[in-house]
Order: structure tokens, then C-alpha cells, then sequence
């Protein structure tokens, strides 16, 4: 099991398709159908589902790919610290969430791209726990999350602090107990939001009942659909100085230990030797 044919299953598995697969790694498509083949081959199982449309990962599939993104990591780990001192280069996935990505994110990334112009920079964006999970499962190499993280396996630092406020439309009268909002729709990101669990616990530990509740992938549509009197979020008082929205919603200053986040970066304790990944922390504010 060579780590050319995991890196050419790693791309199916994540592409869903051996033509999208071929493209990503600059290969003709009937060589990865042939090295995927003879992979499955090898080990004496079938790694996918062929359908008409795509190709769905098998059970066994599913437990190769994890050991694939370790193997794959530890490679390219092995390489770096074996090359010395030389300057970061390479894929770096960074992880941040949707308000962090927005409002922090542009001046951070631009700063590293032109002290390190070799690392390409991959960036996703999603709720604290995927980003997390996905650290910890080797498919972000970083990630920008909301503490506490009670993960032994990842280590963090502390980059940012934020200010919560509650959003509501410009009408809305004044906001100093879950029950000024008890009827309004919540307004949040999907499950596993950091920011999200905060807002609905401020109402349970107030004995108010959750109503409606509306998920929505950015914040640029829940901030609109606050503007439009549809309900209530939770959202970085950074976010909105940047993007000055005092004209469309109103913010409501909160307790403070429902306001006050750390943001802290977060990566694999075990993988030590990261240079990419080094330079990204260094370029935070200590």
C-alpha cells in the first residue's frame, strides 16, 4: 500500500467521483480507476458503492480513510522535519467559524500570504464541533473555534476575544432578559454552534421555552433576516462595527458571562512538527 494510491483514494473518497478526482490530482482518469482498482484489489475488499452518478464510500472505505489522512500527515510531516529549516510551504487547511472568517480572518490571512507566498492556504468555514471533529480527524490541519475545547488530543491558543450581543430588528424595544424576546424565532447557525448553545441556554436558565427555531449556513442571511423582523440572534459585536449595520438591526449588550468568548486556535497535539501551521500561530498577537 503505497501513499501515491492513498492519496488518489483520499481524493475519491472526498471528490465522490473518479473524473473530479482525476482533475484535482493533474492525472488521466483511467489512472486513478486503475490504481483505485488495484487497491481494492489488494486488500481484498471493495472500498465503493458504484452508482450511476457517483461513487458512496463503503464501511471499509469509510475506516481506510482515517488511517489514510493519518498516514498521509504523518508523510508529509516526516518530510517538512526532515528538509530542515526550510521556509513554510505547502497546503495549510485552516478551519474557522462563519463570524470569525468574516471579521478576523482577511487582514490575518493576507498578512501570512505575503510573509509565506508558498503555502497555499485552504480555508473552511463551519460550527465550532465540525471544525473540531475535523481537526481531530486530520481533515484541517487548524482551526479557529470558540473555548472552552475539552479535547486532550488538541492543543490551542487563545487569538481573539469577543463581545456577544443579541440582534434584533431596529424597532424592537429594549432587550434585558430572555423574556423581552420570548416570542421571537431564534436565528442561528446549524447544530454544533458554540454561539448557538449560548443563546439557548441564556433562555433555558431564564425557564423560557425555545420556539421557533430557524437555521441558516451564514450570517450575512441571519442578519438579514433579523433586519426583516423575523427574530432574534447571537452575534460578534466585531462583525457588526466591520460591516456597519447600526442603520438595519439593533444590539443589545448582554451579561457578561454570556457576552465574553475567547476565540483559540486549535491543532493536533501529536503532530509536532508542522512548519505552515508554526508560521500561522506565530502570526497572532501573543
Amino acid at each position: 500500500m503505497d501513499l501515491a494510491a492513498l492519496r488518489i483514494f483520499k481524493a475519491v473518497a472526498e471528490e465522490g467521483s473518479v473524473t473530479r478526482a482525476a482533475a484535482r490530482l493533474n492525472r488521466v482518469q483511467s489512472n486513478v480507476s486503475a490504481r483505485l482498482a488495484q487497491l481494492e484489489e489488494a486488500l481484498g475488499v471493495a472500498l465503493f458503492h458504484r452508482s450511476a452518478r457517483r461513487l458512496l464510500i463503503t464501511a471499509e472505505g469509510a475506516r481506510l480513510l482515517d488511517y489514510a489522512d493519518r498516514l498521509l500527515q504523518l508523510a508529509d510531516e516526516a518530510a517538512a522535519a526532515v528538509q530542515g529549516r526550510r521556509a513554510p510551504s505547502g497546503k495549510l487547511r485552516i478551519g474557522a467559524m462563519e463570524t470569525t472568517a468574516a471579521a478576523r480572518l482577511p487582514l490575518v490571512l493576507a498578512a501570512f500570504h505575503r510573509l509565506h507566498p508558498d503555502v497555499e492556504l485552504l480555508l473552511d468555514t463551519g460550527p465550532t464541533d465540525y471544525l473540531v471533529q475535523a481537526v481531530v480527524q486530520h481533515r484541517l490541519d487548524c482551526a479557529l473555534v470558540a473555548a472552552p475545547v475539552a479535547r486532550p488530543e488538541l492543543a490551542q491558543l487563545a487569538v481573539f476575544e469577543e463581545e456577544l450581543v443579541l440582534l434584533t430588528d431596529l424597532a424592537h424595544g429594549p432587550v434585558a432578559t430572555p423574556h423581552d424576546v420570548a416570542r421571537k424565532a431564534l436565528l442561528v447557525f446549524r447544530a454544533g454552534c458554540s454561539y448557538r448553545r449560548r443563546l439557548e441556554a441564556w433562555f433555558g436558565d431564564a425557564g423560557v421555552g425555545v420556539g421557533r427555531v430557524a437555521e441558516f449556513g451564514t450570517f450575512e442571511a441571519i442578519i438579514g433576516c433579523v433586519a426583516a423582523g423575523m427574530g432574534v440572534a447571537l452575534m460578534p459585536k466585531e462583525v457588526l462595527r466591520q460591516r456597519s449595520l447600526a442603520k438595519s438591526i439593533r444590539a443589545h449588550p448582554l451579561p457578561a458571562a454570556l457576552a465574553g468568548v475567547t476565540t483559540v486556535l486549535v491543532w493536533r497535539r501529536d503532530i509536532v512538527h508542522h512548519p505552515a501551521r508554526q508560521a500561522f500561530a506565530a502570526s497572532f498577537p501573543g
